[in-house]
């Protein structure tokens, strides 16, 4: 489990905190390898790679506590996760918060959308603020945190955003976020009308220029703030090598190419530090075991990337 939690991190920070968003234990580990503290599972990314539909209300809550639970057992950095609409009305809110916080989630984004299908639509204020209570219960007593989430649209209804995020911060939640915000105005707005901390979500780029820097927002009080790359990189990658070795009807490409890591050769597995592994088992055995591939050697873990310990990462 992660040695700091994403409330430990932020209160001990000067900064504004980047969160990768990812999908699986893959994207996880490289948001760590290249040096991001804390991650975001994104639940438009779990329904693509978990379940192979779009993000369109598929996902439950037995598919992102499961890999919610994996990634946070085999990772170093805190994972905060998004819940959707929680799955129901507040008791289903309590039971999802309780579970993900179990699973090993450092905070939970509960949005106010009033169907999965359709987040343009938002419930009543009301209604909302009954689920961010029931998560709050959920949470007391562990190092899970809420982030209260409207998707109220903030060219048309922002001063309804405002007022909400206001309302859950007043309730006791930790972080808010207006999460179709996207540009620094909007976030000096937000800064005027919400106390306490915010996200930034997804940031991009406007006209090629980013919209906001982690610097520039930081003190408007958005000490956290998101972003999407990790699947679109990997479907990249896999495309790229997908058409050379499809025309080469072999491997060849895969195995010749020297990438980020250089590493060489068809296997990830140096990445994940499988050598640590076995220094781990060998301090209870003595043997001096080496790990092998069917009898094959494994490359050794890449310089220039992040090590954690392999304590933090079983």
């Amino acid at each position: 489990m992660a040695k700091k939690s994403l409330q430990e991190l932020l209160e001990t920070t000067e900064k504004c905190i980047v969160a990768p968003c990812v999908y699986d234990c893959a994207s996880a580990r490289a948001v760590e390898l290249v040096g991001f503290e804390a991650m975001m599972l994104s639940g438009g990314e779990v329904s693509i790679a978990m379940n192979g539909v779009i993000d369109y209300g598929f996902s439950n809550l037995t598919d992102v506590e499961w890999i919610t639970s994996r990634i946070s057992q085999t990772s170093a950095i805190p994972l905060a996760a998004d819940i959707e609409d929680g799955f129901g009305g507040p008791l289903a809110v309590y039971r999802s918060a309780r579970r993900m916080a179990m699973a090993g989630a450092k905070a939970l984004q509960l949005e106010d959308a009033s169907d999965m299908e359709d987040s343009t639509g938002l419930i009543s204020r009301d209604k909302y603020m009954e689920k961010v209570k029931a998560a709050l219960a959920a949470l007391e007593g562990t190092d899970c945190f809420l982030i209260a989430r409207t998707n109220a649209d903030p060219e048309t209804n922002m001063e309804e955003g405002c007022i909400r995020m206001a309302m859950a911060h007043e309730l006791g939640a930790k972080m808010t976020t207006v999460v179709k915000i996207g540009t620094y105005e909007h976030a000096k707005h937000v800064a005027e009308k919400v106390p306490g901390w915010k996200m930034f979500p997804d940031v991009r780029d406007i006209d090629g220029k980013p919209a906001v820097t982690a610097d520039q927002i930081y003190p408007l009080g958005f000490n956290f703030m998101t972003m999407h790359y990790t699947l679109k990189a990997a479907m990249d990658g896999m495309l790229e090598h997908g058409l050379k070795n499809v025309a080469q009807q072999g491997c060849h490409y895969t195995c010749q190419k020297e990438d980020a890591t250089g590493v060489m050769g068809m296997s990830a597995t140096p990445l994940f530090d499988p050598q640590s592994y076995m220094e781990l088992e060998n301090s209870f055995t003595g043997a001096g075991k080496e790990y092998t591939i069917v009898g094959n050697a494994v490359e050794d873990f890449p310089e220039g990337f992040t090590r954690t310990k392999i304590e933090d990462r079983l």
